[in-house]
């Protein structure tokens, strides 16, 4: 049974994902901030439910020595690594005119080094293996779009693209695939943190910045959790094996590239 790994599981599209990959019969490996052990533990219930075995574990994707910790405290719990998702992040609202730097080095420093840490040294334990496996990144539409108000956060979801696209090439001798997902408006908390903040900049009603951009959804509706951890189940099992090196939008239908 192969071992995946998913960071920021604790909530929103981190906790679907690792619930569709326990029922596609993963054992998983679950990690988030100390701050989220409750819900991090509900998830590790819940996803254990589905007949795998399950861990939680507390780590900051930012920190090297953590996700150091992340990957061996896995391989040596449940045996492997085979499928980690790097799935934590963090979003900010603002106009870059207002964004100091050691708030750009914080959105980064989640958003990119810690992907950049999570593809790493998830590849040095899946080399050690010998076996192969699958390194899946969370991207965003705004890593083929910049958006205003969100430069800084695009940007970081641009770097997961490029990483993901250098990976892919350097690892594939190893057999490694490297992927990232994209996803466009999805009904979490992130997102009505992003309406809340939107709103506040231009004037407007809570709710109302996602309905105007929800609008141009082609599929009509924003996406959920699941919608997301369908294409990671993709990515993560052995029908994807051909693919490497994309990031594949999930979105409804916002954009077209």
């Amino acid at each position: 049974m192969t071992v995946a790994h998913v960071t920021g599981a604790a909530r929103g599209i981190g906790r679907a994902i690792a619930l569709r990959l326990a029922q596609d019969g993963h054992n998983v490996a679950l990690s988030d901030l100390p701050s989220m052990s409750a819900e991090l533990e509900a998830t590790r219930q819940e996803a254990q439910a589905h007949g795998v075995r399950s861990v939680a574990l507390h780590g900051d994707v930012s920190d090297l020595a953590s996700v150091r910790a992340l990957v061996a405290d896995t391989a040596e719990r449940l045996g492997s690594l085979d499928v980690m998702v790097a799935n934590a992040g963090i979003a900010q609202t603002k106009a870059l005119l207002d964004v100091s730097p050691q708030e750009y080095d914080r959105v980064h420093a989640v958003n990119g080094r810690g992907v950049f840490l999570c593809y790493t040294e998830a590849a040095r334990q899946m080399i050690a293996q010998g076996s192969g496996g699958k390194i899946i990144g969370a991207a965003s539409i705004a890593g083929h779009k910049g958006f205003a108000l969100l430069g800084v956060y695009s940007s970081s979801k641009f770097a997961v693209r490029a990483l993901t696209q250098a990976a892919a090439q350097e690892w594939a001798p190893h057999g490694i695939t490297v992927n990232a997902y994209c996803p466009g408006i999805v009904d979490t908390a992130m997102w009505v943190e992003i309406d809340r903040d939107l709103g506040a900049i231009n004037g407007v009603d809570t709710g109302e910045s996602m309905r105007e951009m929800a609008a141009g959804i082609t599929l009509g509706r924003v996406s959920t959790g699941d919608d997301v951890a369908k294409l990671v189940s993709f990515l993560a099992g052995p029908d994807s094996d051909y693919m490497t090196g994309q990031s594949v939008l999930v979105d409804g239908g916002m954009l077209f590239v």
